[in-house]
Formats: C-alpha cells, structure tokens, sequence
C-alpha cells in the first residue's frame, strides 16, 4: 500500500483533474509535485521569513493524503491558472425582472468557468401566470428561467471546464412549489442541478397538525391589495413582507408529495432553513435561503467558503487487530495545521465576482472536516452505527472542532479577527455558546479568525484520489465495485475500484480469510444507523452536513418518508435519501459498470 496512487482511477483522477499542465505540458512530474504546490502556494500567505517553514509543515500534513484540500485548491493552488480555489459559492439575490435575472445568470456562467459551484435561491422570482403590472406580461415562473441555467451549465461543461455543479431552493409556500417540487420527474430534465426545498418549522407544525398550508408571494410595489394578505419573512429581504396567498393546501398533502417525488426520482432534498439560520454563528447580520451543490455549507447571498477533510484511514495505528487504535492527539495536530492552511486560502486565491472576495473575507468561513470515517471504524473494529462507533465518532469531530477553533483565536491575535465579527453578539450563538469554555474565553479576548470552522463534504472525487477511502461519514458501499468517472474529453470511464479498507485487510491477510464483523456495507444498515451517525457529527459541524442516505429499491414508501420525519426530529439541518429508481438508476455497482453520472447529482457530485 506504500504508492500513493495504488488504483488506476486514482492515478486518472490525478492526471486528468488535479495535475498542473501548462500549455499541455505537465509541470508536475508526481503527486509529491502537487502537494509541494500547493504547499508553496498557501505557505505564501505567511509572513517571508517564515514561509518555508510554513511550506514543510503543510507539505507533511498532505504527504500520503493526510489531509485532502478541496479540489479546487488542489488544481489550482501554486499554478498560473487564473481560478478560483473555492468550491463553494451561493449567488446574490436573484432580481425579478429579466434584467435581474439576466445578470444573475451572467455572474453565474463566470463563477462555474472558473471553477465554483454555486447555489441559487428561485423564491424571489414571480410564480408562473403572475402579471407583472408595469410591462402588462404573464410571469413564466421560475422553473422556466431554471431550464436557462442548466442550459448555461452544460455549455460552461462543453469548453473544458470543470464539471458544473448547482444547487437550486425554493420556499416551501411559494406558489410553484409542487412545480418544483416533480421537476426532476422528468429524466432528461435539469440534470446540472440539485435540488432542495426550504423547509420551515411553520411547515413542519403544520404538517403535524395536518392544517392547511398558504402558499403565497410578496406583493409588488404596483399591485392592489385584493384577496389575503400575509406577513411573512421571505427570502431576500430583511424585514417583513406583505404577501398574496394565491391559494391553500393540505400541509400533509404537499409533505406526501415531496416525500413521493424524493422516493421515485431521488430529489429533492430538504433542508430545514429555520435549524439552519438559529444555528448560524452569525445569525445577527446573515439570513440564509441556499447553499453550496451538496448542502453542507450554507451561505448568505455572494457568499464562499473553502473545504478541506481529514482522512481518518491515516490514524490508525495497528489496524484489524486487538491493539488498534486513534491517535487522537496527531488528529487535533492535523486539524490545527489544516485550519491554518485553509484560512490562507482567502490570500491565496482569486474570486470569480468583486462581491463575492468582499463577502467572503468579511467572514473567511472555513469547511474543514472528515473523510474515511467508515474505513478508519472498520479498521479499529467498530460497526458502522453501533453505540461504540458512534461515541468514537463524536470524539473525533469534537477534536477537529475544538482544535480548529482554538487556532482560529490564535490566528486572530496574530492575524486580526474577520471584519463581521460583533463579539457579544458570536458568543451568544447557539453553536459557540457551547464550545469549551477556554475557547469562549479565549474568543471574548482576541476575537476569532473565521465565522465557522467545520462541516462535512461528500469528497467523492478526492476520496477516490486518496486510494478509495469511504466518502465523507458514509459507508462503504461495496468492498467492490464500479466507479464511473468523467475523463477530460467529457466521456464516462468506468473502473474496477476496491475500498481502501478492504485492499488493506487482503493486503496483510490474504484473499481467504474471512472479514471480521466490523466489515459492513451500506445496504447492511438499516437507514436510522445513518441518521444516527450524521446527528452525533452534527453536534460538532458548524455549518452543516452532506449525507446521502442510501436505502434499498424494495423499502416501503411509509417507511421512507419516516425517514425524513426522523431527520427533523433529531435536530439535523437537512437530508437527502437515495433510492435506486427507474428515472436516476443505481450510481454504483457492484458487479456491472454504472450508468454514466446524472450531471453533478451523482455520489461525485461536490465540486470537485
């Protein structure tokens, strides 16, 4: 297991996606290459006299994939390629009017050429069949201006540039929500976006109480205040709006339909956007309607953060046997340095939008978490989901929380603070009100560096890079299997992968012995494993959290939908559930290569 690119498709991935050429000469001879690079490139930010220092110490912290910068700093970072080297980005308030959104979709197309994923938040444009009073026009609604952008997105995708990669919300009460809501029923339909309905606790009580539902828009500044009118707070604007119910709804019926659309086409997710803003670090100066294509970082409008995780598989010591443990205090080191790392970032990179540097170095908002989680439990000898591995895990993510924040404080003393910060207002926050308190303290005496901290990326691509290791906290999908993977004319490539626990367990021990228990799949689980792990991370995540929960084609439809039920009740900000279905077909197989991925919904789908 000695070389770093021990599987084809991680040699492929490197070549055709992380590999510095210029002018199609490759400037990086190994992968030792590019992490010098990038080593280099981040150590920069620091003061001269220190910058090589700075350099070996990031480049040890990368060596043999320690730690996996999200793509974006990985294939750009140390080269002459004017991109950006974050993944993730949440576009401004889309105006309602063409021009609006015309522009929109211009700042878009010129984030994804140089490399950005974004999310866009469609509560804010009219409902189809509105009159717009001052040109005398019938609004087409948002879905039609959606079917634009993903137009935009294939285009972007045909110039060579990265996989595009989308995120589309809309409110719960928009008047197109079940519109939105069957959008994907179509198969051929807009396959470069994700998609997610903003789930309010309004919604939820009233599903709970089947009441009726309002479904509802902000009045314009022309319109008669004829029929119902509501106040709601509605995406976009700060205080307050008068609205226009244009019709009612069965709470329960219109859950039953998302629930049914995400059972037969595997979409939408759902996020729950009142956890998400009552849990923001700044909830005093953001409100937030959208987030990046995989949903764990939510982001205000203009907004970006960069992403990094820790591969677990990387600290075990004498793994499969009765000695195995985690070195819990080199993973503390890691998540130190690797914060550190990820907040040069910001000086490092170019942003695609003046107003998304500005929005962004106002709060330097970081995403460092966790890949190889089910690989790092199989090797100690845990079971995915049992009381042990639970309580390992929340012990892990505690480490790489607190370890990130107290070198946030340092970084502000050193550094300065980042420029949102109201210091009485960030203690008060529902997640920094429970840190240590040596943290607390520490924050209310130099201020702190970054909004947040941590949060927990699919990382299909880069987990693949780093020798297959489990993606994120999932787990393992199969011991085997069939990964299909763009190559850089734009063609699925299929390849024969194995999980990285597994080529190490045959590795040491041969082809015949037997697995030992700890050795499950995702199919084994049962889902509530999976919402019980993502709920003990939570704790610890201060944005948020990508999860797929996959579950078997023949689970009943009540029990799917329990599932989701369950999620809200657990206290998690969002979930997505993965059924194999006649309209998205399995992702991965087994024993037969896959379907080429669905646009940027497939288990790859972060920016990579």
């Amino acid at each position: 297991m000695s070389d770093h690119l021990s599987q084809l498709i991680s040699r492929k991935i490197w070549e055709e996606k992380y590999r510095y050429r210029e002018r199609g000469e490759a400037r990086d001879a190994t992968i030792e290459d590019s992490w010098r690079r990038v080593a280099r490139a981040l150590a920069a930010a620091e003061k001269p006299e220190c910058a090589d220092e700075w350099a070996a110490r990031f480049y040890g912290l990368l060596q043999d994939f320690k730690f996996l910068p999200g793509g974006r700093i990985l294939a750009g970072a140390g080269t002459r390629h004017r991109v950006t080297l974050f993944n993730c980005f949440v576009m401004g308030r889309i105006e309602d009017s063409i021009a609006g959104i015309f522009e929109t979709l211009k700042e878009s197309a010129l984030t994804m050429q140089q490399g950005g994923g974004i999310g866009l938040d469609f509560s804010t444009l009219r409902p189809r069949g509105m009159v717009a009073q001052q040109v005398g026009a019938v609004a087409s609604g948002p879905l039609s201006f959606m079917h634009i952008w993903d137009s935009m997105c294939g285009t972007i995708l045909s110039t060579g540039a990265r996989r595009g990669a989308m995120m589309a919300t809309m409110s719960c009460d928009h008047p197109d929500i079940e519109a939105f809501i069957d959008a994907k029923r179509d198969p051929h339909a807009l396959r470069h976006f994700n998609l997610s309905v903003l789930v309010s606790d309004a919604f939820m009580a009233a599903v709970e109480e089947d009441s009726e539902w309002p479904l509802l828009f902000p009045l314009a500044q022309d319109e008669e205040t004829s029929g119902e009118i509501i106040e709601r707070h509605w995406p976009g604007s700060e205080a307050p709006q008068r609205c226009r119910v244009f019709r009612r709804v069965r709470a329960r019926e219109l859950w039953e339909r998302l629930m049914r659309a995400a059972y037969d086409c595997a979409e939408p997710g759902v996020i729950f956007i009142g956890r998400v803003n009552r849990h923001n670090n700044l909830w005093y100066c953001e409100h937030i309607n959208a987030t990046n294509p995989c949903g764990e970082i939510p982001l205000p409008p203009d907004g970006a953060c960069n992403l990094g995780s820790l591969n677990l598989t990387r600290f075990v010591h004498q793994p499969f046997t009765p000695m195995a443990s985690l070195d819990l205090d080199g993973l503390s080191d890691a998540a130190a340095l690797a914060a550190r790392m990820l907040d040069n970032v910001y000086e490092a990179s170019h942003f695609p939008l003046p107003q998304q540097a500005a929005a962004a170095r106002a709060t330097r908002r970081l995403g460092l978490g966790i890949t190889g989680l089910a690989d790092a439990l199989i090797m100690l000898g845990l079971r995915y989901g049992s009381p042990e591995s639970l309580r390992c895990a929340d012990e892990i993510m505690a480490r790489i929380c607190h370890a990130a924040y107290r070198t946030s404080t340092r970084l502000a003393q050193e550094k300065g603070a980042f420029p949102k910060l109201e210091l009485e207002n960030y203690l008060r926050a529902a997640f920094v009100s429970k840190l240590p308190a040596d943290i607390q303290r520490d924050i209310r005496k130099y201020g702190i560096r970054n909004s947040h901290l941590t949060a927990i990326a699919p990382t299909g691509t880069i987990s693949l890079l780093a020798g297959n290791v489990s993606s994120g906290l999932e787990p393992v999908y199969d011991w085997r299997c069939q990964r299909t993977v763009r190559a850089a004319d734009g063609n699925p490539v299929s390849y024969e992968t194995q999980d990285y626990a597994y080529a190490l367990f045959r590795a040491l021990h041969g082809e015949n012995a037997p697995l030992p228990p700890a050795f499950v799949t995702a199919a084994e689980l049962p889902p509530s494993d999976h919402l019980a792990m993502q709920a003990v991370l939570q704790n610890h995540v201060d944005n948020a959290i990508s999860k797929t929960v996959n579950v078997p084609e023949a689970l009943d439809f009540s029990a799917f939908g329990d599932l989701y039920l369950h999620a809200y009740r657990l206290g998690l900000k969002g979930c997505t559930v993965f059924r194999p279905n006649p309209v998205t077909g399995q992702v991965l197989s087994a024993s037969a290569p896959s379907r080429p991925e669905r646009g940027c919904c497939s288990l790859e789908r972060e920016a990579d």
